[in-house]
């Protein structure tokens, strides 16, 4: 017996996921957590060695800069999530050709999406992060870093693209040997380029940029239905290639339709860091490097949601596809508890080590205040726990429009109000501590309130291969 078999009985006793459904999610889930893990740690690794080379203001700078990357990454995700949705129905469903249209107008679109944000990233980089109230030396460091990071913009999106296709078709294996691997390059470059050649903050960019475009060319490869030989790794069974029409007017509209509202609640995700961080930045510099670190950390941690969530929208997009709604709805539920059970423990893990975290990114006059944010990070990744699973499942689905509103009900309407009356009362960071909970709790809830209803199966018919016009 092995030890996904103890996992898997263990699990089943305690009535978190049946037994028989545990190995499809562990087997989809995995390599999407190793992939997480290892994008999220390039990024904390980043923060890291720029806090070591070049220090606090260095800190800072990067903070406000990797707040508009992860604008860029919400877009792509955003996106992406019209395309797993529609290429898993799709392909469960058989219709290998439609899956494969998806697909190429999902690569279309991303490069439409793409190039005025690097457009706007190499123009108007200060005035960019000057908008977040840096501090003159903050401001220097993050302007850099987000010129030296546009061409990375096009790279990321069409990575999303493939990365979301492999595990629309249930092949996470192929995505995680490319962008962990990427992942694992990017830490390279970066530490060469920051220590070895003394870059600081550009060294970070350049080493990002590197390494998402040679992810780019090892995902195109497979794409467009090239074998890897002894690596493992899979060509896509939806390729993209030239032969054939690359624009379906109703698969576009399908896609557009699922995807705008969750590019807003992506985007809801990455927009509010801004105001967070402006008001963050009213408490000093220290107090931004120590918001960043919290969030890096809570980032990391989320890594288990690259996996979760990503097994809910494609196996519950496929049962979908396949017309097999009670067991799409089983597999939904399973994965939720789970989600929340693995979150919990990873919080218990990292709260009574949050003060030796923050001293791998701060100076020891920083630690207790990036110690706290680390804590706090912790305990409010069991929300977005909860909101990954169940979105995802919406997500399988097609039904995007009201976990958008979730998302933004979470951001604006609680954690927003809750960080500004530091501002305004004596709560002061506190407040920041108490937006950290309302942005994960709040819309984690309301989604996993909607899946409860079972709406979103309704929903999924209009997206099913049996729904297109003969």
């Amino acid at each position: 017996m092995t030890a996904a078999d103890l996992v898997a009985g263990a699990l089943d006793r305690l009535g978190i996921i049946d037994a028989g459904r545990f190995r499809p999610v562990l087997d989809l889930a995995w390599p999407r957590i190793v992939t997480g893990f290892a994008i999220m740690s390039k990024q904390t690794a980043d923060l890291a060695m720029v806090g070591i080379a070049v220090g606090t203001t260095g800190t800072a700078g990067l903070a406000f800069a990797l707040a508009y990357w992860e604008v860029v990454t919400m877009l792509g995700l955003g996106l992406a999530g019209g395309t797993v949705s529609l290429v898993s129905q799709n392909y469960g469903g058989g219709e290998n050709e439609r899956a494969s249209l998806v697909v190429k107008g999902s690569c279309l679109i991303a490069i439409a999406f793409a190039l005025p944000v690097v457009a706007a990233f190499i123009a108007f980089a200060e005035p960019l992060i000057g908008l977040l109230g840096a501090s003159p030396a903050s401001l220097r460091h993050g302007s850099v870093y987000l010129v030296l990071v546009a061409p990375a913009v096009l790279f990321e999106l069409l990575n999303l693209i493939a990365s979301r296709t492999y595990t629309g078709v249930g092949d996470p294996f192929t995505e995680m040997m490319a962008r962990g691997g990427g992942a694992i390059l990017n830490v390279v470059l970066s530490a060469v380029l920051i220590f070895g050649l003394g870059l600081g903050v550009a060294g970070a960019a350049i080493g990002t940029t590197i390494a998402t475009g040679v992810v780019t060319l090892v995902l195109a490869w497979g794409m467009v239905g090239r074998g890897y030989g002894r690596l493992g790794m899979a060509p896509s069974p939806v390729p993209v290639t030239l032969a054939g029409p690359w624009f379906d007017p109703s698969l576009v509209r399908q896609l557009m339709e699922i995807s705008l509202p969750e590019i807003g609640r992506r985007l809801a995700e990455g927009v509010v860091v801004f105001p967070l961080l402006w008001i963050a930045a009213s408490f000093g510099p220290v107090i931004v490097a120590a918001f960043e670190v919290g969030r890096r950390v809570r980032s990391l941690i989320n890594g288990v949601n690259w996996g979760l969530s990503l097994a809910s929208s494609s196996l519950v997009g496929q049962y979908l596809g396949a017309g097999e709604e009670e067991e799409a709805g089983a597999y939904g539920a399973a994965i939720i508890r789970l989600a929340t059970v693995a979150y919990v423990g990873l919080a218990a893990l990292v709260v009574p080590l949050a003060t030796p975290i923050a001293g791998l990114f701060v100076g020891s006059d920083e630690v207790a205040r990036a110690a706290t944010f680390v804590a706090v990070g912790a305990v409010s990744s069991i929300g977005f726990g909860i909101d990954g699973a169940a979105a995802g499942a919406l997500l399988g689905a097609g039904d995007t429009r009201w976990p958008f509103v979730a998302s933004l009900l979470g951001r604006y309407a609680f954690a927003l109000p809750a960080a500004t009356l530091g501002l305004i009362t004596p709560l002061g960071v506190g407040g920041l501590y108490l937006a950290f909970l309302l942005e994960t709790y709040v819309p984690g809830g309301i989604n996993y309130w909607l899946f409860r209803t079972g709406r979103w199966k309704a929903v999924s018919r209009r997206y099913r291969p049996s729904s297109a016009p003969d």
